[in-house]
């Protein structure tokens, strides 16, 4: 069984028909240094026949499809003709690399390879919204959810399209570095470091900033207040916009609610300091505004799954040094 700190090798399952972007996205994630970065980082390797052609590009790979089962974590990109079958030697290599132990990630159409392998059957997951509907018809085991960016089973995990599979290998970077870390490359890519993956695919402006957003100037504040006990009343003050024009505005631009977003701003900062301090969980709550220690193990166990005396313990245990 892999832990976090042995996720250290990437490939990526690429052969003719792959979509460009969605393969250029896990290569700028996973390939590329993290100036800094003391930690071990990602060795990427491309695995497929030789050459491949990606859109109007040859891509040479460094190994072939049987490579992949020694990935710690195996990239599979949008596939996209969707009308005609996944290669079988690319659907029998990515199942045994999740038979040999890999974590198998789809990007966009991508998991209707993965699908094809068997490893989404009775599993919930998700691809780009066009392709949803034909999704759940051919694979009527699958649990298709078309309203989210991702999905993440553990050892599979799929995305919705373009933008969605950038959220998904930031995601990827954050469960095994950290947020401190995953926060770093997305500032390097110029991107929202964080959109959970419950988040609605249909999302005009994730993080808006611009100045002349109703929001531009208010998430901004928020986020340097959030030890603040602060109401939609106070957010919509601020904005100087009645609650219920707020709340419009932010299911428009985040996809979610005024304050689902602010609770996941909150716990986004408890991750980090727990993380990057020794602070004790009282004094991360009232850090973080949640106000007691009870009502922090509450929704962070909620929302991420584990308490956060557990969530720190398993980053600390990997020695990650930032």
């Amino acid at each position: 069984m892999r832990t976090l700190s042995d996720m250290t090798t990437v490939a990526l399952a690429a052969t003719d028909g792959m979509l460009q972007f969605e393969l250029a996205i896990a290569q700028e994630v996973f390939g590329t240094g993290l100036p800094g970065f003391t930690g071990s980082w990602y060795e990427l390797t491309v695995c497929g026949p030789a050459p491949v052609k990606v859109g109007r590009f040859l891509l040479e790979p460094d190994h072939d499809l049987g490579r992949l089962t020694r990935a710690d974590t195996v990239i599979v990109p949008g596939w996209a003709d969707l009308d005609v079958a996944p290669p079988p030697d690319l659907v029998d290599a990515v199942r045994a690399a999740h038979e040999a132990g890999a974590r198998v990630a789809s990007l966009c159409t991508g998991a209707f390879v993965l699908t094809a392998a068997g490893l989404l059957d009775g599993r919930r997951a998700t691809t780009h919204w066009a392709h949803t509907d034909l999704l759940a018809a051919r694979y009527p085991l699958v649990e298709v959810d078309p309203d989210v960016l991702y999905v993440d089973n553990g050892s599979v995990l799929t995305s919705a399209g373009k933008a969605a599979a950038m959220d998904l290998c930031l995601h990827l970077v954050r469960s095994d570095h950290g947020s401190a870390v995953a926060n770093t490359v997305a500032r390097r890519l110029v991107v929202p470091p964080h959109r959970a993956g419950g988040q609605a695919q249909f999302v005009t402006a994730p993080v808006p900033d611009q100045d002349d957003h109703p929001l531009g100037g208010l998430l901004p504040w928020v986020t340097e207040r959030l030890d603040r006990p602060l109401t939609v009343e106070d957010l919509a003050r601020r904005a100087n916009m009645s609650s219920r024009n707020l709340a419009r505005h932010f299911r428009s631009a985040t996809g979610t609610t005024p304050l689902r977003w602010l609770l996941i701003q909150r716990i986004r900062r408890a991750q980090e300091l727990l993380e990057r301090t020794d602070d004790s969980v009282d004094a991360i709550a009232e850090a973080t505004g949640m106000g007691t220690a009870t009502t922090l193990r509450r929704h962070f166990n909620r929302t991420v799954g584990v308490p956060p005396d557990s969530y720190r313990r398993t980053f600390r245990a990997g020695s990650r040094e930032w």
